[in-house]
């Protein structure tokens, strides 16, 4: 059945697991996305392209999409020439996916680093949070129905982009971390914070669901949401995992994980405490379409 967009912490407090999307830049590269191109501004300049991709993940069975905004701050943009149209290529990524999905399933309006690192003293606090708020503001403003501040491994960064859509939106707000593991056997992110850390930074800045995206397949990322679920027992849980660890094959990054090992470690995931579940690189409509089964299957689907 389709989901009413009702708000994502309502539908999976309810038990409900839900299945999110997979990865954008493997599908813009597929489609003819030059190294050097910003992805963004196919919002504008190829918006068939990207409803085709938000489309083909619908139909697969997700019962969201995310937004081709990843790197839509202005900070992420002036590389391009385009910060002054931060505001509209938002609007524009969010408009697209709500066009291909409809109104029964929701928009998750993704949101990036900046690459600034306030401890350098690239950028200030002030100057992060107007450009997050811009950003923010621009998707929901096209039709998202979440914000997803996502790819995040440092504390401050990641609460000034909540502040910043909980303060100018009415929007629900996930923020998630990307964890490597360490030589120690355990998880840290790139600026060394832990899933337990995160999650006691993230709860505390007002996110509504909280998680880890990118850098680990569904393997690891069964041990990194139990770690966030032990420290976080009543707070959803997203998780959008790689399909498995790049292999570099003749100078290109291929990932090995199938659709049905990310099938067969649902039951996992889903035990350890993940509510909703996606891909990140290297995952396709058919690795969606085999999260969607799995989920079904274990009669937690909606």
């Amino acid at each position: 059945m389709e989901v009413p967009r009702r708000r994502l912490t309502d539908v999976v407090d309810g038990g409900v697991v839900l299945v999110s999307d997979g990865a954008w830049g493997t599908f813009l590269q597929k489609k003819g996305m030059e190294p050097g191109e910003c992805p963004e501004l196919w919002c504008l300049e190829r918006p068939d392209d990207v409803r085709e991709i938000a489309a083909s993940y619908a139909s697969a069975g997700a019962d969201m999409v995310e937004t081709n905004s990843f790197g839509g701050s202005k900070f992420k943009l002036e590389h391009y020439g385009l910060a002054e149209r931060a505001a509209e290529i938002n609007e524009a990524a969010a408009r697209l996916s709500r066009e291909a999905v409809g109104d029964n399933k929701w928009v998750l309006g993704s949101i990036g680093p900046t690459g600034k690192i306030l401890m350098m003293g690239d950028v200030s606090e002030e100057e992060l949070f107007d450009a997050f708020a811009e950003q923010a503001m621009a998707l929901e403003r096209g039709g998202a129905d979440v914000i997803c501040v996502e790819t995040m491994s440092a504390i401050d960064e990641a609460v000034l982009a909540i502040r910043a859509a909980k303060e100018r939106t009415s929007l629900e707000v996930v923020c998630t971390f990307t964890f490597e593991r360490t030589v120690n056997g355990d998880y840290r992110t790139m600026m060394g914070v832990s899933p337990a850390e995160m999650a006691e930074a993230l709860i505390d800045a007002g996110a509504d669901i909280i998680g880890t995206n990118c850098g680990n397949g569904m393997e690891h990322m069964v041990e990194v949401v139990r770690e966030i679920r032990g420290n976080a027992p009543s707070v959803p849980i997203l998780v959008h995992a790689n399909a498995g660890a790049p292999v570099n094959v003749d100078g290109v990054d291929t990932f090995p994980e199938t659709p049905e090992d990310m099938r067969n470690r649902m039951p996992a995931l889903i035990d350890a405490g993940a509510n909703i579940i996606g891909g990140c690189c290297g995952t396709t409509p058919e690795h969606i379409k085999a999260i969607k089964e799995a989920v079904v299957k274990n009669g937690k689907s909606v």
